[in-house]
């Protein structure tokens, strides 16, 4: 065990299992004590590696993230504390391995509840090697105004109240986490603060014991004066009684044994920790107390008497000119979190993003307002998600219906076309899903799929213009401009896209008007009349009767109506349903386990 300080204004940590809390807590303590460098050197997550973003003041740091105990110690050779985190399952292990490196001196176990067996390993070994373990079971330490582990002493607001932003007169140790900070407070309102405070933890094997420490504090010259807060249960405190009368402790001792109304039960009673329960006469908070009495520190009546006795203890140093109260300094102002400044209404912050189709700040997320479980249990389905998302309200079931057909009889076109085309090569490549999907996503276009809102626009514009298929069709020609909707290198007069006949007969079944795609199918025979290519495809089909679906819904403005068309509304429709089919050409070819793909040199023309 060493014999000295353990921490100091350099020393720094490494921290095993990330918490953002407990780090960020050890990083607004170092700049409240004005450190030169963050206390925490590195992270140890197990499996994972880089940069962990947090604050030092008002400064964004990145601290390493390493996957190993022994690449975090290699990196980083000054820092000689290991904070664990882990859980009760690994804290064991992972605690021996950094106390095996020869970087680490003390260890800090969080975790309650270690077995007892890993816990006398993890001592023996300590005790062996000249190290120092803090726990299981415990909160941590701190030495006032220069170092402090995880969570110890709470929030900011309670360090500052306690004093800890720079060192007083008093050394303190407990077994009790959450009664340290309640004492660290005590101690501030009738001394000069804490100089050095240890939590041992409450199990029934600390790792180091509250006679260790007392006996370190005995060492330090800082500390002029020793408090220390038992509990029933186990025989550390007579540690502490003997070294007491070996004469071992030359400094004042103020202690009390927490635990006295356990002989008011009329059976053993677990105080808390595991290690709070009396086994017997002489480990009752009683006999404790006596015992410390007996051997020379300063124990009062009660609990309630505890502050008293620190306060008269403290005030008898000074008088006798043993030591010297601190001045009292301001500490620096620590920036507070943007998050907790808008909460508290101090400030307000313009937001990033705009989001109107969907929230999932509740218990469950919701699109457009409609709660996802509301969706499920209606028995609702694509098409009803797809008005959701997209268009911001719930069309009607007929509307929804030809949403989901869209999807249907577009999900694909074959092997040959030029998206599936694309994803085919591409899985064939032995590229990853993602790959293949956009690389056959990014034909989409004028020439291929793409046409749906084009054809939407010129037919509206038309229509509504009240031009004849004749002066629209040659007003476009005179453009230059081919008719989109028109034309397919297949289908021919004689020969509808059955995809088209089944759209129509739909919408002429239940939209209540047809009026864009009786157009469209006027145009359709004027310009048959030229070429019996020139069919009405997929694409006009969809772009006219999706105009019939937006007008004859009544749900929609006209500016709307413009601006669903104008953004592209219709062509996402397509996007939507050939994604389908592109990832099924994926999951084809992979499954084929088809090799590289090279095109054949005869359906190449080489031509100078």
């Amino acid at each position: 065990m060493a014999t000295g300080q353990l921490f100091s204004k350099t020393t720094q940590a490494l921290f095993y299992n990330y918490k953002q809390l407990p780090i960020q807590r050890m990083l607004d303590f170092d700049f409240l004590c004005g450190r030169e460098t963050p206390s925490v050197a590195g992270i140890i997550n197990p499996g994972s590696e880089g940069f962990q973003k947090l604050f030092f003041g008002q400064e964004e740091i990145a601290i390493p993230v390493h996957s190993t105990i022994e690449a975090a110690c290699a990196a980083h050779p000054t820092a000689d504390v290991f904070i664990n985190f882990a859980s009760f399952r690994s804290a064991a292990a992972s605690s021996m391995s950094a106390l095996k490196q020869p970087t680490i001196k003390v260890a800090a176990i969080i975790a309650e509840g270690v077995p007892e067996s890993d816990a006398k390993q993890l001592i023996a070994y300590a005790k062996a090697n000249n190290k120092v373990v803090i726990g299981p079971a415990t909160v941590g330490g701190i030495q006032a105004g220069a170092f402090k582990i995880g969570d110890t002493a709470g929030t900011i607001d309670n360090i500052i109240q306690c004093k800890l932003y720079r060192p007083g007169s008093v050394g303190f140790v407990s077994k009790s986490g959450g009664m340290s900070n309640e004492l660290y407070n005590t101690i501030a309102r009738v001394t000069d603060g804490i100089y050095e405070g240890i939590a041992i933890g409450g199990d029934v094997f600390p790792g180091s014991t509250l006679s260790d420490h007392v006996l370190r504090f005995n060492n330090i010259p800082q500390v002029k004066m020793v408090v220390v807060l038992g509990e029933l249960g186990g025989r550390d405190e007579y540690s502490l009684v003997e070294a007491l009368k070996q004469g071992r402790i030359n400094k004042p001792v103020v202690a009390w044994v927490s635990g006295t109304c356990a002989t008011l039960f009329k059976s053993e009673v677990q105080f808390g920790h595991a290690g709070a329960k009396s086994g017997g006469e002489m480990e009752s908070a009683q006999a404790k107390n006596q015992a410390l009495r007996d051997a020379g520190a300063v124990v009062p009546t009660s609990y309630e008497a505890f502050e008293g006795a620190i306060k008269e203890t403290f005030e008898k140093l000074v008088e006798a000119g043993n030591t010297t109260p601190v001045k009292e300094i301001t500490p620096p102002q620590i920036p507070e979190d943007l998050s907790t400044a808008i909460k508290s209404g101090k400030v307000r912050a313009p937001t990033h993003i705009i989001s109107t189709i969907s929230d999932d700040r509740g218990e469950e997320p919701c699109y457009a307002g409609v709660p996802m479980s509301s969706i499920v249990e209606q028995g609702l389905g694509v098409g009803d998600v797809i008005s959701l998302l997209w268009f911001k309200r719930s069309l009607p079931r007929y509307c929804t219906r030809f949403i989901e057909i869209c999807v249907m009889l577009c999900a694909d076109h074959g092997p040959c076309v030029s998206g599936a085309h694309n994803s085919i090569v591409t899985a064939r490549a032995g590229k990853d899903l993602v790959s293949c999907l956009v690389s056959g996503l990014l034909t989409i276009g004028p020439r291929f799929g793409g046409a749906i809102d084009d054809a939407a626009r010129y037919f509206k514009d038309a229509y509504d213009k009240g031009l004849t298929p004749y002066e629209f069709v040659e007003s476009m020609k005179k453009k230059g401009i081919r008719v989109p909707g028109i034309g397919h290198r297949i289908k021919r007069g004689d020969n509808r896209d059955k995809r088209v006949e089944l759209l129509q007969r739909y919408a002429r079944e239940n939209f209540p008007s047809v009026k864009y795609m009786e157009y469209a199918v006027q145009v359709e025979t004027y310009t048959l009349s030229k070429a019996n290519n020139l069919v009405l495809n997929v694409d006009g089909a969809i772009g006219s009767l999706f105009l019939d679906l937006l007008a004859g819904s009544g749900m929609f403005t006209k500016p709307e109506i413009d601006e669903i068309v104008e953004i592209g509304y219709l062509n996402g429709l397509f996007v939507l349903a050939r994604s389908i089919g592109l990832i099924g050409h994926t999951f084809d070819q992979k499954r084929l386990k088809q090799p590289l793909y090279r095109h054949p040199w005869e359906d190449v023309l080489y031509t100078k």
